[in-house]
Parts: C-alpha cells; sequence; structure tokens
C-alpha cells in the first residue's frame, strides 16, 4: 500500500540536492510539505494534510543516513594551471591523423598539456593558451566549433583505489556546484583528477578545494 510516508522516502532518495539541504539542515519542512503536498496528492488520489507530510519529512530526515560534508575519500591539490584553452572541433576521416603532429609541439617537461577527448560527432582538445595558434594551423583544414579561452586546470591527487570508490566524482562536484562553479571539463587518471574551469572562478574553487583536502596552499604547485 503506497502510504505519505513511501511517496516521501522516493522523493528524498531522487532528489540529491534536495537531501543535501535536508542534511544541511535549511530546509523548511512547512514550506518543503507544501511544495510537495500537489505531488503526493496526485500519486495517492486523495487530499493529504500538510502536517502528515512534515511528520514523514521529519520521520524520513531522522532514519536517512546522513551524507558526509566531508568527501567519502581523501585527496591533495596537486597544481594549478592557468592560461587554458578549449577547442572544438567536428569530427573528421583526416583529424586523429593530424592530431599525431601536435605532439612534438607540446613541451609536457614544462608543464604543456594535450588533452584529447573523441565523441561521436566532435573532437575536444584542451591544451595550454601558447599552443592555440600552432594547433590551428596545423588543424587548419578541419572545421572548427568552438574555441573556450581563459580556463585554469586544478589537479587532485587520489590513490588508487578512487576510481573504485563510488562517489568520488560526486564528491567534488557537488562541493562546486553549490557554489555555482562550472566544471568545463574533467580529466581523469587512474590517480589524478584535473578540473577544468573558467579563470574568474579560480580563488573560488581553490578555497572550496582545499577546505577538504590534506594539504595547504605551501603544497601546491601553480604553473
Amino acid at each position: 500500500m503506497v502510504t505519505v510516508s513511501n511517496i516521501v522516502k522516493d522523493i528524498i532518495n531522487r532528489q540529491i540536492f534536495l537531501q543535501e539541504a535536508i542534511n544541511h539542515e535549511i530546509v523548511s519542512f512547512n514550506k518543503l510539505a507544501r511544495y510537495l503536498k500537489p505531488k503526493i496528492e496526485e500519486e495517492l488520489k486523495k487530499e493529504v494534510k500538510n502536517s502528515a507530510i512534515v511528520m514523514a519529512l521529519r520521520r524520513q530526515a531522522e532514519k536517512a543516513e546522513k551524507m558526509l560534508i566531508e568527501p567519502k575519500f581523501s585527496y591533495y591539490i596537486g597544481t594549478i594551471k592557468t592560461d587554458i584553452c578549449y577547442v572544438m572541433l567536428e569530427e573528421s576521416p583526416t583529424l586523429l591523423n593530424k592530431i599525431q603532429m601536435l605532439y612534438p609541439v607540446i613541451d609536457f617537461r614544462k608543464g604543456g598539456i594535450l588533452n584529447i577527448t573523441q565523441g561521436n560527432f566532435e573532437i575536444g582538445i584542451i591544451t595550454n593558451k601558447k599552443y592555440k595558434e600552432e594547433l590551428l594551423d596545423v588543424l587548419n583544414e578541419e572545421k572548427v566549433l568552438d574555441v573556450v579561452e581563459g580556463l585554469v586546470s586544478i589537479s587532485l591527487t587520489y590513490s588508487k583505489e578512487f576510481i573504485f570508490t563510488p562517489g568520488v566524482l560526486y564528491d567534488v562536484v557537488r562541493f562546486l556546484a553549490w557554489e555555482n562553479i562550472n566544471i568545463t571539463s574533467i580529466i581523469l587518471t587512474s590517480t589524478e583528477m584535473s578540473i577544468i574551469i573558467d579563470h574568474k572562478n579560480l580563488m573560488r574553487c581553490y578555497k572550496t578545494l582545499s577546505r577538504f583536502a590534506e594539504n595547504d596552499e605551501k603544497n601546491v604547485e601553480t604553473k
């Protein structure tokens, strides 16, 4: 039998940000109950008292396992690289072969970046701004869809187990989402996550991630 409690439990389990708000104790159960009331009544096909929904919300909040404010896995902030650009191109039979010509151009020993993401119809290239013109020159016959400049990269270093740990990506993304910081791209290896964001969000992003990182500012390398 479907009850008010069943429906409230289902709604809270499905809506992660609602769980977050409840765990941070920034939700008015009375206001939330009024918001959920039409949905609950539609499913039950009868009128429901606001007080019954409030009671169900309080019980669910007490029973639910609290989501940790701290991340589920520890990390260190590694390097911060500025002056990054993101070039998006239309996929073509010749594009991948031309991309091979870019590797000798990038000086990886001096902080050079060349990250390539292949989709079904597009290919994205993340590199340092100083290599943008050479990149576009090599790919001059390809169709460039967009070029985004003014980006920075913040790398987080984990132990190898992080790639098999559920919720690690969500932990980082939710911290930044709560601060209204957009992530342009995420680059993953077995022990490192690099977050590409707009330069204007660098300090807010760094301060947010630093709250939970295991190292402090003096250990961070900036390039």
